[in-house]
């Protein structure tokens, strides 16, 4: 058993541990992504466009992701560590305590990744598809270490957990999060709908249905949605319509990665005070800037302009 923790602690200190764990699950989502396209065979679930599309920008994404790690993140976290509170080793409680707290501090990341437009112009990619499937799981944004995920994790390693133990967790509930982006699993028993993030709350997070939109935010868990008013449930009333309200319509993965930064920083531009035009940066998607201080700004250099 010694033997065995010591090669497990190894592995687990190794530079590329996020990578490396998502590689070992590969065979795992590459099965459940098979058996789940033959049950669907026939139907509308897989779009072939847009499954590829999926896979494309998730093979971007690791090998943007790994390079991020490789060059800057294990510095970065490994300068924070160097200056932490406590030292925690790790055991059955600890590792349960990493858990809840990179449980609580994803929540937190998701959310501000729907609220502030900076972050969403990373996080949009993931929910620009209109099929929810187990390939929309590897749809994610070569532009996450812009957005600056990595930085809602820095009071865990600061607080006292090696780095590469806040990876590896991380790296757990990503992988958890592949298996609820389907349409295969129905409900399940009460209690697990109580506790879990479960396929069915996951189907509900990706729709653009009103009643849906901006809702469970939680990777393995779901009780902080509950806790902080962000849960709605799956309702059979009103089926989940996947996808964004201005869809991008589009498979490239290259504008799938920069559609949303090109607005934003075209939003940005567009003439005005500045202290408006920079809340295009951290405010809601949706949000807009009053009439008003467009007309001023023009109004302005009108004035200037007769002078």
């Amino acid at each position: 058993m010694q033997e065995l923790m010591t090669q497990l602690n190894t592995l687990l200190t190794s530079v590329d541990v996020k990578e490396w764990l998502l590689v070992l699950m590969t065979p795992f989502f590459v099965a459940a992504l098979a058996m789940e396209w033959l049950h669907f065979r026939g139907t509308n679930i897989f779009l072939f466009k847009d499954s590829f599309a999926s896979v494309s920008l998730g093979g971007i994404y690791l090998v943007i992701e790994a390079l991020f790690q490789a060059l800057l993140l294990v510095h970065i976290y490994g300068f924070v560590y160097e200056h932490r509170l406590l030292t925690i080793e790790i055991n059955a409680w600890t590792f349960l305590a990493l858990f809840v707290g990179l449980e609580f501090f994803y929540y937190w990341f998701h959310r501000a990744s729907h609220r502030v437009r900076w972050l969403w112009a990373a996080h949009v990619a993931h929910h620009a598809s209109e099929h929810m499937n187990f390939t929309t799981a590897s749809r994610q944004s070569a532009l996450y270490f812009v957005g600056g995920y990595w930085v809602f994790y820095i009071p865990l390693v600061w607080l006292g957990f090696e780095p590469i133990w806040v990876l590896f967790m991380y790296s757990l509930n990503l992988a958890y999060q592949f298996f609820i982006h389907t349409q295969w699993v129905p409900k399940l028993h009460p209690v697990i709908e109580f506790i879990f993030d479960t396929p069915s709350h996951h189907r509900a997070h990706h729709g653009r249905n009103e009643r849906y939109i901006d809702k469970n935010y939680g990777g393995v868990l779901i009780i902080f949605d509950r806790m902080f008013g962000t849960f709605s449930e799956e309702s059979e009333e009103e089926p989940v319509v996947y996808g964004i309200t201005r869809q991008v319509k589009s498979f490239n993965p290259l504008w799938l990665n920069l559609h949303e930064w090109v607005d934003l920083f075209r939003d940005v531009s567009k003439p005005g005070p500045l202290s408006q035009r920079l809340k295009h940066l951290w405010m809601p998607p949706e949000w807009e800037r009053p009439a008003e201080s467009e007309s001023v700004s023009t109004e302005r250099g009108d004035k200037m302009g007769a002078q």
